[in-house]
């Protein structure tokens, strides 16, 4: 069975409807907890023999905190891109490949929090992993770092009005989203339950972003559901025919 190594950085950053599918699809996830493992470099694979694809997940730190492993993560990542390895990263996920590859990280003005409007590119219109995704649409977000520029040579695929790469796509199977696509409902409500700062400097309560949720999750799912299925179907092909 392929296996995949998936970095996790904190109890409620989880693979969600991403992990499910992948593992509908015949991959084996091998979760490394980083945040559990906070001496230098330990969790992370000493090499990548028998790895198949990494995904970054998201989780509350930034890059350029004084984590041991974040400069060992993001020499794992860089490792596994240079290898022709799918990579995949969500939130703080798509940061630390953004770092990793070249590309600038820095604190937004205010966070973005909640259920925000993510328009597609007009290079991400043709993009093979942005198949059955609507050009507008509304997805959930809760960062506030934010890549201010993607690396040499990405194409960017989709951007928000507070945040202009929402996901871009380096080389051929290195793809990383600043939105959540991998959080199902009860996820969304566990990031909001240390949020009250950031809804507060948002403008905005608890109480309003989880009705907001209620309105917007069901179609969001739908588009989430394509982004994880597309994930699973093109970027790791022919490693997912093989582990089934």
């Amino acid at each position: 069975m392929a296996t995949l190594i998936v970095f996790q950085h904190s109890p409620r950053g989880g693979p969600g409807r991403l992990g499910v599918t992948l593992r509908d699809h015949g991959f084996k996830l091998d979760i490394r907890r980083l945040d559990l493992n906070r001496e230098l470099g330990k969790g992370i694979p000493p090499d990548y023999d028998n790895v198949h694809g990494v995904i970054s997940l998201g989780g509350p730190q930034n890059v350029g905190d004084p984590e041991p492993w974040i400069n060992h993560e993001i020499a794992y990542l860089k490792g596994a891109h240079d290898r022709g390895l799918p990579v995949i990263g969500i939130c703080l996920g798509h940061q630390l490949i953004a770092k990793a590859l070249g590309g600038d990280v820095a604190a937004m003005p205010k966070p973005e929090l909640g259920f925000t409007r993510v328009s597609v590119t007009i290079p991400g219109q043709t993009e093979t992993m942005m198949a059955g995704v609507p050009w507008d649409f509304m997805a959930f977000q809760t960062h506030g770092q934010e890549v201010t520029k993607a690396p040499p040579g990405a194409l960017v695929l989709a951007g928000s009005a507070a945040c202009t790469v929402q996901a871009f796509r380096a080389g051929v199977r290195t793809y990383a989203f600043q939105f959540h696509l991998e959080a199902d409902r009860p996820a969304i409500s566990n990031y909001y339950s240390d949020s009250h700062d950031w809804a507060k400097a948002t403008g905005t309560t608890i109480g309003a972003l989880e009705k907001q949720a209620d309105v917007e999750y069901n179609r969001a799912a739908v588009i989430a559901d394509r982004l994880c299925t597309n994930i699973a179907t093109y970027c790791f092909p022919s490693v997912g025919l093989a582990g089934v």
